[in-house]
């Protein structure tokens, strides 16, 4: 397949329709995400790719081919095996999608979401966790020797996702990190519920929030500023599958992703989940803690238009994630025998809710085939699916996967609305494959 020329990602961030008219000779109508090429840009578009695309007529309009899908080269992080650095100060990078194929995501590939610098010469066996706040009864500080002696230890599978996976497919560009779909990751977490030990201390009848403070460092150096500080409501805090952690995958939490302790609140932003964890507060009230505002982590009340200014009391905090899926097998790209059934594999989850069903377009969402879902491993970890198709012919396709779950929604086509921030972009994930 011919490697994609990087002025087409810039020309479809700028403007997609503009593109789809200026790169294919494409005239569609603005609001419609249906259209046709004409003969002229179906075979400009075939030459690009160097093959035919047998279901080109049912190809949204303002979409780029997966295949010239930006291909950025992995990067070196101690620890971290093919993660591609979206930013160094602080570190953030992502997983590419074929390398999260496992059931379980190994540490080496769990992607960074940093807001601040981690803090440097830790002692784990000297390290202290503070439970404090105004609807605190009994505030006290433990080691994290004492939390593994004092409370029942779990291991559990859980999902974590920025909340911003996805921002660079939106349309006009939304600041902050362009993650594409490697921003998530279904590792092992063993430690205690947090609800033991918030129960332990004493939880006032008013308490309404619990935050999180960690021993990060501003990017600023200035330390009376907090990197980040946000938190849940008293109820997603008592769940039985928050945790405060200190081990991922049997082995202690990598240092950038928050070792010796971090918080998991699976399904809801990764944001909520603090790392390098060394204060809880109960609280009356929502937490007022750094990115805890709009518009942090926030999402318009209404739909706007792209590009729209919302005022921050237009905006409502992320709570639960919505539903989405990966297809982490085949990478994207490859060549196939189009007289062989192509095996495909991926995952699928749906913030605080279960996944329903998988499913499998190779016709640009024209139709679409159930997959074999797997059982979760527990609630709030990711479900494991697996399927099959076969081409009709030679040519350029798309595979397009879509998760639908137990409330009945799903995955829209394309980006969904947009958000300022360009947060919760769950379109379906392609993988473009040469039939040959």
């Amino acid at each position: 397949m011919k490697k994609k020329n990087t002025d087409i990602n810039d020309l479809y961030a700028q403007d997609p329709i503009a593109a789809d008219r200026t790169i294919w000779g494409r005239e569609t109508n603005r609001f419609s995400r249906r259209g046709f090429l004409k003969k002229s840009g179906l075979i400009t578009m075939s030459a690009a790719l160097g093959m035919t695309i047998p279901f080109a007529r049912f190809m949204p309009a303002g979409l780029i081919p997966a295949a010239f899908a930006a291909d950025n080269a992995p990067s070196a992080i101690p620890g971290k095996d093919g993660l591609i650095i979206l930013n160094d100060r602080p570190m953030n990078a992502e997983t590419p999608a074929h390398l999260l194929n496992d059931d379980v995501t190994p540490n080496s590939r769990m992607f960074i979401r940093n807001n601040g610098l981690p803090p440097e010469n830790i002692n784990s066996e000297t390290w202290q966790l503070e439970i404090t706040g105004e609807s605190c009864e009994r505030p006290r500080s433990f080691s994290i020797a004492e939390l593994r002696a004092r409370f029942e230890e779990i291991t559990l599978q859980l999902q974590l996702e920025c909340g911003g996976n996805g921002r660079s497919e939106f349309i006009p560009a939304a600041s902050g990190n362009q993650w594409t779909t490697g921003a998530i990751g279904c590792p092992s977490f063993t430690g205690v519920r947090l609800r033991d030990v918030l129960n332990y201390c004493g939880v006032k009848t008013d308490a309404a929030y619990v935050g999180y403070y960690g021993a990060d460092t501003h990017t600023s150096g200035d330390a009376s500023r907090d990197p980040i500080s946000r938190g849940v409501p008293l109820n997603k805090a008592m769940e039985r599958e928050s945790l405060i952690a200190w081990q991922m995958n049997s082995e202690d939490i990598p240092l950038q992703n928050g070792y010796p302790l971090r918080m998991v609140c699976a399904g809801w932003p990764g944001s909520v989940s603090g790392k390098w964890l060394n204060k809880i507060v109960i609280r009356d009230q929502i937490h007022d803690g750094e990115k805890m505002a709009a518009p942090s982590y926030s999402v318009p009340t209404t739909s706007v238009a792209p590009g729209s200014r919302v005022p921050n009391e237009g905006m409502r905090i992320i709570e639960s994630m919505p539903v989405k899926s990966l297809l982490t097998f085949p990478q994207s790209g490859i060549s196939h025998s189009f007289r062989e059934r192509l095996v495909l594999k991926g995952h699928a989850w749906a913030g605080d809710n279960q996944v329903s069903g998988v499913f499998i377009s190779i016709d640009f969402g024209a139709s679409w085939l159930p997959s074999a879902l797997q059982p979760v491993a527990n609630r709030l970890a990711w479900q494991n699916w697996q399927s099959w198709v076969q081409f009709p012919e030679p040519g350029y396709y798309e595979v397009w996967v879509r998760a639908m779950d137990d409330r009945g929604r799903s995955q829209p086509m394309v980006v969904p609305g947009w958000n300022p921030r360009g947060y919760l972009n769950n379109a379906c994930h392609r993988v473009a494959v040469q039939a040959v």
